[in-house]
């Protein structure tokens, strides 16, 4: 991408730039009549990693996380259907999302040995993946997404995240100027938030910029709940990455998966850090992740 122009960007790391300007390929894969669009980091003769995002995010906001990755893994990262260059569809389903997700780790060759590192609401249909497809992928990560305890009531930002409407800007800065995280969190690396926000927008027939998410997605999800079950049924190599300053994520969210999930687990938080742990901490999270997923592969 250009280096922003008009803007000092003196202060932003040499490995930020080394990473979102490391090529990637797009591809695509057909799932129930809707195009599911991957971007794909050729490493051959490594395990592959697939990386999925969180509720109306999309592959790019990984771009500056898959390069970095590639000296030990062959790196993909998807878009669910309904956000980011992925199809819209007429309905939604946690199955749905899963059968994108094999449908992703076959289109790009991987392997039963492959890794799934998914972000909040990624990480629950990469949980309904390996239910229904236990022997697709070997290490599931789940970075600041799991259950809540059934007597713990929904965080306060939770329905206006996931009840997040589309919106019509006239031009694309003033888009630009609007983009937020959900939950609403402070993120000390600005850089990051104007890169994606850059790459979150879409022109819009008849004018206008608007965000790259189906307005109707949470309307056209069938059962967006998560089920204890779900987890229970867990029997691969399992690791959880989670901001220790995270509104998402608990100790008592922690404590509740381990009685649910069937094995333990290493868990890792990352200080400093809020429910967009890659965001806040990306190095610290790269490190991490290297770290457990060695972990995990050597167990």
């Amino acid at each position: 991408m250009a280096r922003w122009d008009k803007q000092d960007t003196s202060s932003i790391p040499d490995w930020f730039w080394t990473a979102i300007e490391t090529e990637a390929q797009t591809r695509s894969v057909e799932v129930d009549e809707c195009d599911v669009v991957y971007r794909f980091y050729p490493s051959p003769g490594k395990p592959g990693m697939l990386l999925i995002h969180g509720m109306n995010a999309h592959s790019r906001w990984w771009d500056f996380i898959a390069p970095q990755l590639l000296d030990e893994y062959e790196v993909a990262a998807m878009d669910l259907t309904g956000m980011g260059d992925s199809d819209y569809r007429y309905e939604y389903a946690a199955d749905t999302f899963a059968d994108e997700i094999k449908a992703v780790l076959d289109h790009a060759g991987f392997g039963g040995d492959a890794t799934v590192v998914a972000h909040s609401f990624g990480g629950y249909m990469a949980v309904r993946a390996a239910n229904r497809h236990p022997q697709r992928f070997q290490t599931l990560v789940l970075v600041d997404s799991g259950i809540r305890h059934p007597d713990d009531p929904p965080p306060e930002h939770s329905m206006m995240m996931m009840g997040a409407r589309a919106k019509v800007y006239p031009d694309k800065d003033n888009a630009l100027s609007r983009f937020r995280l959900q939950p609403p969190q402070p993120c000390a690396n600005e850089y990051i938030l104007q890169y994606i926000a850059r790459n979150s927008l879409m022109p819009v027939d008849g004018g206008g910029w608007a965000w790259k998410f189906d307005e109707d997605l949470l309307a056209g999800m069938k059962d967006p709940d998560r089920h204890p079950e779900d987890y229970a049924g867990l029997t691969l190599k399992l690791g959880l990455i989670y901001g220790e300053e995270s509104e998402l994520f608990s100790q008592r969210t922690l404590a509740y998966m381990r009685e649910l999930i069937p094995q333990d687990f290493p868990a890792v938080g990352i200080a400093d850090a809020q429910h967009h742990v890659f965001l806040d901490q990306p190095l610290a999270f790269v490190a991490a992740l290297r770290e457990l997923c060695r972990e995990l592969r050597s167990g």
